[in-house]
């Protein structure tokens, strides 16, 4: 291997993060959300992990779908995002997928179409979300249309929670009630709850979990809480220290010179820049650990490089430095560059090495 720009996966913590979120609901049932490649961390290798002790995995799109049946993976995928076109219904019933039905187009197609096998339907309901889903009157008639027809073989209630990462805010409660009040009305399984309502928000426990960032060892409440305490991040991006420079007070780094040095300063430069996933938008002073010692980034991150303050530091040529991972979380880092973990996982290109972390068990 030449650059050290590497990606570290821990499948071992994934599988104990799992079964985190699924102890918070032991008797129901929680769905393994790998939309997005598992979040950046492979979805063929997180559902090949999990699939012995999961009931299923949830994606974003049929795209997805595929990749994960084209590697083996059996267990049923619910299409979070539902269908795009009627022709993607074939594959849908004779491969075991589930699917968000959320528009009337869905809803249309589904009960129009002559399938080699029934479809199992997630009914989207919108709560306050906004974004996708039947409004509370036009839910009740959709699943009057969906409940006794011969193409479909079973119905989930299902939301989505707005701001259950906000634990001021009451709207949580008020979802689970516009939730709730048609669950009275159309009584069939329910899934409401992502990991912030999973993990925070007992009224949100219903029949089906949908936790995703948990899974990776993210949590996703701002600052540190019990609840990170017990996850075990499943990624570590790391890199070395490529060059080593000794500067003096006036002098500046990098592009458009975004840091002046008032001391002399030593400086290492890194290999990992934002054509790797390092975000740009960076702040000087970001967290850094070299060597396991922490510093801070200094200097505006570049394509493929960026500058760490090494002064004082028992580090040089060929350190190794970690970005984020087990001994520097990714929640830390994320407000630095006025982000989230989420976009921090996503965003990793493919240039940079991926390694599995020796896992034991599956």
């Amino acid at each position: 291997m030449a650059r050290a720009t590497t990606l570290t996966i821990d499948l071992d913590a994934i599988a104990h993060n799992y079964q985190i979120a699924k102890a918070r609901a032991p008797a129901q049932q929680a769905l393994a959300v790998v939309k997005a490649n598992a979040y950046g961390h492979g979805a063929i290798d997180v559902a090949r992990k999990l699939e012995p002790d999961v009931p299923g995995f949830a994606v974003a799109c049929i795209e997805e779908a595929v990749e994960l049946r084209d590697a083996g993976v059996r267990k049923p995928i619910l299409l979070l995002e539902g269908f795009f076109t009627a022709d993607e219904l074939d594959y849908i019933c004779r491969h075991n997928i589930w699917t968000a039905v959320h528009n009337d187009f869905q809803l249309d197609a589904i009960t129009s179409a002559n399938l080699a096998e029934p479809v199992n339907v997630w009914l989207k309901l919108n709560t306050g979300m906004n974004r996708l889903g039947f409004s509370p009157d036009a839910y009740r008639l959709a699943y009057q249309k969906l409940k006794d027809h011969p193409q479909v073989s079973g119905i989930t209630l299902m939301s989505h929670l707005t701001s259950a990462d906000n634990l001021t805010s009451i709207e949580t409660r008020r979802q689970v009630e516009r939730f709730n009040s048609v669950y009275r009305d159309c009584p069939t399984p329910r899934s409401i709850a992502n990991s912030a309502g999973t993990m925070k928000h007992p009224t949100a426990l219903q029949d089906w979990q949908r936790p995703g960032i948990i899974l990776y060892g993210s949590s996703p409440f701002t600052g540190k809480d019990e609840i990170q305490a017990r996850l075990k991040p499943a990624m570590t991006l790391t890199s070395e220290v490529i060059a080593v420079h000794e500067l003096q007070p006036g002098e500046a780094i990098g592009y458009n010179g975004t840091w002046v040095c008032e001391r002399p300063t030593r400086i290492g430069t890194v290999a990992m820049g934002y054509a790797d996933g390092y975000p740009r938008q960076a702040k000087n002073g970001t967290p850094v650990l070299v060597n396991g010692q922490r510093t801070q980034l200094i200097g505006r991150v570049s394509m493929d490089m960026l500058t760490v303050d090494l002064t004082g530091l028992d580090a040089g040529l060929g350190s190794a430095v970690e970005l984020w991972g087990k001994n520097l979380l990714a929640n830390e880092v994320a407000p630095w560059c006025d982000t989230i973990s989420y976009t921090l996982f996503t965003g990793i290109t493919r240039r940079v090495h991926r390694k599995l972390k020796c896992c034991e068990g599956h």
